[in-house]
């Protein structure tokens, strides 16, 4: 792990703008003014719990300062007082953190030595909250300081360098192939954002404590009643020396008995057999990874999922992209069906015949960081996960043992 941190630290050094801690005060924002989660259109006071600095929970976790908000709740950077350690807690309604919470629970029923069960986000503890209109739940886990997605944003290119890139892989492959073989458990959700980067084993508390100024230079909120809605703050400087990769967020995790014909993942991630309405299992995560590469590597989304006059998000452009780069689907993965859909787009011999026209163009000119063996090399690791047949993708593990993501 060390060469993990050392090359971080030396790649966000080269930013033109490290960010910083940003310097507040104790600044009141206007009640007119939305604030963090209000923005959501969806935004609902009665589903966020109206956390307060200071405040402790469970007698045990007092709460310093605010990291960051979501759909699901809202995430507290928090002092243990019985451990002596520092943790984060996320706070949102029974409903909304759910699925994550069946999740994380069964993780802590498996026993194993799969060094990929690491690298996947574990819960300490979790706790009811009794609030208004009703209960809210607590879920406590080790800090973590910031998604791969933030840090790639950092970066002056906006993109992993190829040695970082492979690193990233390696640990959230490891993780898949604990999820996959011994959790049985189909992430569903493989972005950017749900990576996030460790703290530094070895000066972890010491930065934490350096957060606290939260109690003595508090963050910009806004008071709205009795309710109190603060500014995040990052959990640590941009210039850092991050700790290996760790896969979260699992509010959208199967396992056991689920619906295998729902729709999932995000929608420019989703694999064929979603879209196509075909019985799906974990290689639908594999194909997630494919495609993420790309936004890791600084070209934006793989497959465009826009087109039209009014450049409308549709299945039919997300299809016409993928036939363009990765030739036709198979007539056989088609009569997998279990719909309708898929025959106003392909004719009964597999024939495209969808109102959106085929762009020109390959998976080879996506590319614009290799060249040569190199490319040719990525290109092949690429396409094993690529696949419009779900079974002929590769596993996590035996992606792990391929040529180039191991070359140096």
């Amino acid at each position: 792990m060390s060469s993990f941190l050392r090359k971080a630290r030396l790649l966000v050094r080269k930013a033109s703008v490290p960010r910083q801690f940003p310097t507040t005060g104790f600044e009141i924002i206007p009640s007119s003014q939305l604030v963090e989660e209000e923005t959501w259109e969806w935004y609902k006071p009665e589903e966020f719990y109206p956390v307060r600095i200071g405040e402790v929970f469970k007698s045990q976790y007092q709460v310093v300062g605010k990291l960051g908000y979501g759909a699901n709740g809202t995430a507290w950077l928090c002092r243990d007082l019985v451990e002596h350690k520092h943790v984060t807690l996320k706070v949102g309604t029974p409903e909304a953190l759910e699925g994550e919470l069946r999740a994380l629970r069964h993780f802590g029923t498996i026993k194993t030595n799969h060094a990929g069960s690491l690298l996947v986000r574990q819960m300490l503890d979790d706790f009811e909250i009794d609030g208004k209109p009703g209960v809210f739940h607590g879920i406590v886990h080790p800090p973590l300081a910031i998604s791969v997605q933030a840090f790639r944003r950092m970066l002056p290119e906006r993109a992993l360098p190829v040695g970082l890139l492979k690193m990233v892989l390696k640990h959230l492959l490891l993780g898949l192939d604990f999820l996959h073989t011994e959790a049985k458990v189909i992430h569903t959700d493989i972005q950017e954002s749900n990576i996030l980067l460790g703290m530094n084993e070895e000066t972890a508390e010491q930065d934490l404590e350096k957060y606290e100024q939260e109690l003595t230079s508090p963050c910009a909120r806004k008071v709205d009643g009795e309710r109190v809605i603060y500014t995040s703050r990052p959990l640590v400087r941009s210039v850092y020396s991050y700790g290996r990769p760790v896969l979260c967020d699992f509010g959208e995790a199967r396992f056991g008995e689920y619906d295998n014909m729902v729709d999932i993942q995000p929608y420019q991630y989703r694999a064929p057999e979603v879209i196509f309405d075909i019985p799906w299992d974990e290689k639908v995560d594999i194909w997630s990874v494919g495609v993420m590469i790309w936004d890791l590597l600084g070209n934006g989304n793989l497959f465009r999922t826009t087109g039209g006059p009014e450049n409308t998000q549709d299945n039919i452009y997300h299809i016409a992209n993928m036939i363009a780069l990765l030739g036709s689907p198979p007539k056989e993965l088609l009569e997998r069906t279990k719909g309708e859909r898929v025959w106003g787009w392909f004719d009964e011999n597999g024939s495209w015949r969808g109102l959106a026209e085929i762009p020109t163009g390959n998976l080879e000119s996506t590319l614009n960081q290799f060249g040569g063996e190199e490319k040719e090399q990525f290109l092949k690791f690429a396409r094993k996960m690529l696949k419009w047949k779900p079974e002929e993708r590769s596993s996590a593990k035996e992606l792990l043992e391929d040529g180039w993501l191991n070359s140096a």
